[in-house]
C-alpha cells in the first residue's frame, strides 16, 4: 500500500510526466504526494570559489546571491507547477523547497516516503540543468524506499515485466512491487531471467527460479503472470527486446548499489536500461 509519494522536481522534460504518474499512483492508493525542489547551496558556493582579496569577495558575493536567487526562483517556478497540476486533478499534496546538499535533502524526506518518483538524469544544479550528475545512483545506492524512474512520456501501466535473476537486488525488487502494487493488481506480468548457457541443468534452473518468483507474485494477489527464460550474453538488450515484444509499460529490477559512479552503482545491466529503454524503471537497490 502507498500513502506518501516524493516527486523530485527538476527543470528537465522528465519532472511533468513524474508528476502525472505520482498522481495516478495517488489517485488509486487515495495518497498524498510530496514535491520537492532543491536549491542546491553547496554546489553553488564551489562555482564561487574561495574567498580572496577585498574586491574578490565582494565580487564573489554578488555572484553568490545571483546564483542563489536565481535557483530559488527556479525552485518556485517548480513548486507553482506542480502544486496546479495536483490541484487540476483533486489530490492531495504539500510544496517543499528546501536548501542544501540535493541527495541529502532527498535521502531524508524518503525516510517518510513511500515512493519516489524521478526523471532518470535529476541535475538539482538549477543555475546550470544541463550539467551531468550521479544524482540519481547516489539516491538509489542510500534509499530506504524504492524509486519509479520514468521517460519524457506518460502511459498507462497494464503490463510489467519484472527482471529477475534471483540475486538480492532483483528479490527485493520484486518484494518491493508486490508489497506497494502501485499500479494495483489487474496487471499482466512477465517474470523474465536471462541466463547465460543452454545446459540443460542451466534451463532447469532458471525455470525453478522464474516459477518460484510467479508463486510469490500470485500469492500477493496478482494473477495474470507468466514467465520466460532466455539465453545470451547482453542481458539488457535482451530484456529492451523482450519488453518491446511485450508492450511493457514498466521494467521492475533490481539496482546493484556498491558505488556512487552511475555504471558501477546500478550494475551494468541497470545501466544500460536506464540509458536505453523507453518504459519507466521501478528500480531497488
Amino acid at each position: 500500500m502507498i500513502k506518501r509519494i516524493l516527486v523530485a522536481l527538476d527543470p528537465d522534460q522528465d519532472t511533468p510526466v513524474a508528476t502525472q504518474y505520482a498522481a495516478d499512483i495517488a489517485q488509486r492508493w487515495d495518497a498524498e504526494v510530496s514535491g520537492l525542489a532543491v536549491i542546491d547551496t553547496k554546489r553553488i558556493a564551489a562555482e564561487i570559489g574561495p574567498g580572496g582579496a577585498v574586491g574578490s569577495m565582494y565580487y564573489m558575493e554578488v555572484s553568490r546571491k545571483h546564483m542563489l536567487d536565481e535557483a530559488r526562483e527556479t525552485a518556485k517556478a517548480l513548486v507553482s507547477t506542480f502544486d496546479e497540476t495536483l490541484e487540476e486533478v483533486q489530490v492531495a499534496h504539500e510544496e517543499l523547497v528546501k536548501e542544501g546538499a540535493p541527495v541529502a535533502q532527498v535521502l531524508e524526506e524518503l525516510k517518510y516516503s513511500d515512493l519516489l518518483v524521478i526523471g532518470r538524469k535529476p541535475h538539482f544544479f538549477y543555475n546550470d540543468p544541463e550539467r551531468e550528475t550521479n544524482t540519481l545512483a547516489r539516491i538509489v545506492k542510500r534509499s530506504t524506499a524504492p524509486s519509479l524512474v520514468v521517460c519524457e512520456q506518460f502511459r498507462p501501466v497494464r503490463h510489467v515485466l519484472v527482471a529477475y535473476d534471483g540475486s538480492n537486488p532483483s528479490v527485493r525488487a520484486m518484494q518491493r512491487f508486490a508489497h506497494l502494487q502501485p499500479f494495483g493488481q489487474d496487471l499482466t506480468i512477465e517474470v523474465v531471467h536471462v541466463r547465460t548457457g543452454e545446459l540443460a541443468r542451466q534451463r532447469d534452473a532458471s525455470t525453478q527460479l522464474l516459477q518460484r518468483a510467479s508463486r510469490y507474485l500470485k500469492a500477493h494477489g496478482f494473477q495474470h503472470i507468466r514467465y520466460s527464460d532466455i539465453d545470451g550474453e547482453r542481458p539488457a538488450d535482451l530484456l529492451i527486446e523482450h519488453a518491446s515484444r511485450f508492450e511493457a509499460g514498466l521494467i521492475v529490477a533490481g539496482a546493484h548499489s556498491v558505488s556512487a559512479v552511475r555504471r558501477v552503482a546500478f550494475g551494468s545491466t541497470t545501466h544500460e536500461l536506464l540509458t536505453s529503454c523507453k518504459v519507466p524503471l521501478f528500480i531497488f537497490h
